[in-house]
């Protein structure tokens, strides 16, 4: 099959979370644990449209909960879109609970705030069991070093729908003080589970057993993760927005919008959307689970993070990074600390749509440490002169797939067309640009010299609806095969509407709201 060439170029550790300050809310409520949803206003025959300051009233009082701390009535906060009752979710939540959307409410995460205490890496009948599940339209906010950890035994059940997402994002957003550049104003959502990781934390423990475990970057007290349960659950998340996040904790120590630790095959993770980012758009460490309708729009560092022995299955992802912010589209290694160790990573992509904006980063994809990597059909579009494609080590670029080791086998592109002045670039490890040219060019169907038709900055146009799909059922049984290659094409064009949020990076949808403010429900 011919391959198609158009240039060629050569050439953590565990820290404290600082407390989190009182959120600027004012006017107290009620008190008390109330559900109350306001009566709409009474009609006239001649309304008048409702000023953006007024959409939201403030509900009159919390909702009761099953946890026995409860949610506690903060007062109200105010911005463009009026006015919320605050309720602040308890430190733990020690029993499970639901926070219902109610009209006019919006959900504090003030600190870290735990779902159910860590069950170490194997079950046991100390296991807290619990289970947060939050309703679709709710929205939760937070500030600073605030974050959600979901232990080792317990899950979330966040599940929104595309017309009313579940939205976390920041204090500074709910007031409408965001620009289209505002970034890293709290922590981010952390999933933690009892599958396999790589670097353990207790020395000479073997990777991929219930004896290493890793900690959550920053956390002051334990949040760890890993174990031996490749089946293990965290829950679901579906049909969510996480903006702003990444605060830097200290030093290189900084929470993404989505970081998953050990997670197992038994968690559904499907239409999430990062947005803005000051870190990762999503960083995996180790476990093995399969994400479909992945959205990373203006991460500042990389819009997909993969370590530490994960094995991940990703289809219908869509990366578009922000004009002159930004470093790698995909960083992966399979080992922070040693290369050799198992499971290696294996990450395997089909039908993704890159856009690097960046300008300002070393190259768009780079793949390191060994780390088993496989794109096909997909699409990669450069814009400011950043070579497109990096593989450190002739280990990783090049060695033959040995079970025995855990290792599936070089790194491999089949579909996979390239947009970019500079394609690929000298890498460390002794593998030059001429090598990463060859081993792109063994497989099917891929062009450098591709020219995208890409309109909205994901939608597919005529050439790459011409290009032949790789049939990526071959790979897991994960996978559907495409349409298309890319993210998003005619035939499946819908599955961005609705659940996501618009921004000057790149618009989904002129029916939903911007991302600098908050949408409004009926």
């Amino acid at each position: 099959m011919t391959n198609f060439h158009r240039s060629l170029v050569l050439g953590c550790s565990a820290l404290a979370l600082a407390s989190c300050g009182a959120d600027e809310i004012v006017s107290p409520g009620t008190g008390g644990n109330i559900t109350i949803n306001n009566p709409p206003a009474t009609s006239t025959p001649t309304p008048t449209p409702t000023p953006t300051s007024s959409l939201v009233t403030a509900a009159a009082g919390c909702p009761t909960i099953s946890d026995p701390v409860g949610l506690t009535d903060s007062g109200t906060i105010s911005g463009p879109t009026g006015e919320y009752r605050v309720c602040t979710l308890p430190a733990v939540f020690s029993a499970s609970s639901t926070l219902p959307y109610i009209k006019g409410l919006l959900y504090r995460i003030n600190g870290r705030v735990d779902v159910g205490t860590d069950g170490g890496p194997t079950a046991t009948s100390a296991d807290t069991d619990v289970e947060l599940t939050i309703e679709p339209g709710v929205i939760l906010y937070a500030s600073g070093s605030s974050f959600l950890n979901v232990n080792r035994g317990n899950t979330i059940q966040a599940n929104g729908t595309a017309d009313r997402p579940i939205i976390f994002t920041s204090r500074d957003n709910v007031q409408g003080l965001n620009t289209s550049n505002s970034s890293g104003q709290w922590g981010g959502v952390v999933l933690s589970g009892r599958a396999p990781v790589t670097d353990c934390i207790a020395p000479g423990a073997t990777p991929g057993t219930t004896a290493c475990e890793r900690q959550v970057e920053g956390s002051a007290q334990p949040a760890l993760f890993g174990g031996a349960t490749t089946n293990d659950s965290s829950g679901s998340m579906s049909y969510v927005q996480i903006r702003y996040s990444g605060f830097v904790l200290s030093g290189d120590n900084e929470l993404q919008s989505l970081t998953t630790g050990g997670v197992g095959s038994g968690t559904t993770l499907h239409h999430i959307m990062s947005y803005n980012s000051s870190d990762d758009g999503v960083e995996f460490f180790g476990g093995q689970f399969n994400v479909s309708n992945l959205i990373v729009v203006g991460a500042e560092d990389d819009g997909l993070d993969t370590d530490t022995g994960v094995k991940a299955n990703m289809q219908f992802v869509l990366v578009v990074q922000r004009p002159n912010t930004g470093d790698t589209m995909i960083e992966a290694d399979s080992s922070n600390t040693n290369a050799e160790n198992t499971p290696r990573q294996n990450t395997r992509i089909s039908n993704a749509t890159f856009i690097a904006n960046s300008g300002v980063g070393d190259q768009a994809i780079r793949i390191r440490g060994k780390a088993d990597y496989t794109i096909v059909n997909s699409v990669l579009a450069e814009r400011n002169g950043t070579p497109c494609l990096r593989v450190d080590g002739t280990d990783t670029l090049g060695r033959a797939a040995d079970a025995g080791l855990d290792e599936a086998g070089p790194v491999a592109f089949n579909s996979f067309v390239l947009d970019c002045a500079t394609d690929f670039r000298d890498s460390s490890g002794g593998v030059t640009a001429a090598a990463i040219q060859a081993r792109y060019e063994a497989g099917t169907n891929n062009n450098a010299g591709f020219t995208n038709t890409l309109t909205m900055d994901f939608l597919n146009g005529t050439n790459e609806g011409g290009v032949t799909v790789f049939d990526p059922t071959a790979l897991d049984a994960f996978f559907v095969l495409p349409g298309e290659i890319g993210a998003v094409y005619a035939a499946n064009r819908t599955w961005v509407n609705g659940w996501t949020c618009n921004s000057a990076t790149v618009t989904f949808d002129a029916t939903v709201s911007n991302c600098t403010t908050l949408p409004v429900y009926s």
